[in-house]
C-alpha cells in the first residue's frame, strides 16, 4: 500500500494546502469509518482514493448533522455552506474544501450533492418509519441515492452515467436493507422502526413485540422474510462490480462480500438481532480483505 503523500501524488494533488484539506478528510473518515477506509486504501487505484475518501467524509458530515441535535438547522447551514464551497472553492472547514475541490476535479454533477442534503433534511431528519416499501423506495430516491453517489459518483470522471447510477441505486437498495436489519436493537431503542408497518401487520406483530425481542412465530417468520428480501436485493445489486471504474472493482466486491457476511450474521443471530446490533465482527473483515488483495490467478490454456 502507497503511502498517503504518495497516494495524494498519485491523484495529481500537489498543492500543500489542498493536500493537507484531503488529509482532514482521511482523519475524520478514519475516526468513523474505519473498515470502509481501509476498502479504500488497501484495494481502490491509489489515483481515486483521495476523492472518494473526501467523498466519505462529507457524506459522514451530512449524515451527522442529519442525526444531531436541531437537524433542520444544521442542515440549513450547512447547505449554505456547501453551497458557498462549490461556488468558491473555500470554507472554513477542510473536508468541505476537500469535497469542493473533488467534485470540481471529478466533474460530478452538483444537483446530487443537493439532492443528498434536500434528502436528508426532509427523509432522514423527518424519519417517522415506513408504512409500506413504497415509502421505503421513497427513502432510498430521496435521501440513500444520491447519498451513495456524492461518494461512488466521484470515480467516474464527470459523474456516473445513466446505467451507473442505476446500479448504485441497486446497490443502496440492499446495502440499506442490511443495515437496517444489522442496527434493528440500536434502532428501535432509539425510537426507529425500520421496517415497514405492513409488513409487521402480515405476519400479526407489533412494534412493542420488536421492542420487546419476543421470540414468537410470527417475530420469527417476520425477521426471516425480512431478511429474504435482503438477500434478494443484494443478489440484484452484483453488476455493479462490473460498472465501477476498474480501480474501485475490489472494493464494489469486497462491500458486497461483507454485506453478505452481515447479512448471514443476522439470519443467524434470529430474534437475538433485536437484543444487540450485528456488527461485521473482527476475523471475517480481515479474511474477506487479505483475499481480496490477492492476486488473481492467471488462467492456463
Amino acid at each position: 500500500m502507497p503511502s498517503w503523500r504518495a497516494t495524494l501524488t498519485a491523484a495529481e494533488i500537489t498543492e500543500s494546502d489542498v493536500r493537507e484539506d484531503y488529509t482532514a478528510a482521511a482523519r475524520r473518515v478514519l475516526r468513523r469509518e474505519q473498515a470502509p477506509y481501509l476498502a479504500l486504501r488497501l484495494l481502490a487505484a491509489p489515483p481515486l482514493v483521495p476523492y472518494l475518501t473526501a467523498g466519505l467524509a462529507f457524506m459522514n458530515l451530512v449524515d451527522d448533522t442529519a442525526e444531531g441535535p436541531d437537524p433542520q438547522i444544521g442542515l440549513k447551514l450547512l447547505t449554505e455552506r456547501v453551497g458557498d464551497a462549490l461556488e468558491s472553492g473555500d470554507s472554513e472547514d477542510p473536508v468541505l474544501r476537500a469535497y469542493a475541490h473533488a467534485v470540481a476535479a471529478r466533474g460530478l454533477p452538483e444537483h446530487w450533492v443537493y439532492d443528498f442534503l434536500a434528502g436528508a433534511a426532509s427523509a432522514e431528519a423527518e424519519f417517522d418509519g415506513f408504512a409500506a416499501e413504497a415509502d421505503f423506495q421513497d427513502y432510498l430516491d430521496a435521501y440513500a441515492w444520491p447519498g451513495i453517489v456524492v461518494f461512488t459518483g466521484l470515480q467516474y470522471r464527470g459523474g456516473p452515467d445513466e446505467e451507473q447510477a442505476a446500479g448504485w441505486r441497486r446497490f443502496v437498495d440492499a446495502a440499506q436493507r442490511v443495515d437496517f436489519l444489522a442496527d434493528l436493537a440500536g434502532d428501535l431503542a432509539g425510537g426507529r422502526l425500520c421496517i415497514p408497518r405492513d409488513r409487521l401487520a402480515e405476519h400479526g406483530v407489533t412494534r412493542e413485540d420488536l421492542e420487546q425481542a419476543r421470540d414468537t412465530e410470527g417475530v420469527r417468520a417476520l425477521l426471516a422474510a425480512e431478511c429474504g428480501l435482503a438477500r434478494e436485493a443484494l443478489d440484484a445489486s452484483a453488476g455493479i462490480v462490473d460498472l465501477a471504474d476498474p480501480g474501485l472493482r475490489a472494493v464494489g466486491r469486497t462491500m458486497r462480500e461483507l454485506m453478505a457476511h452481515q447479512l448471514t450474521q443476522v439470519e443467524d443471530a434470529g430474534v437475538r438481532a433485536l437484543r444487540r446490533d450485528i456488527g461485521y465482527g473482527l476475523l471475517a473483515p480481515l479474511r474477506i480483505l487479505t483475499q481480496a488483495r490477492r492476486p488473481t490467478p492467471t488462467p492456463t490454456t
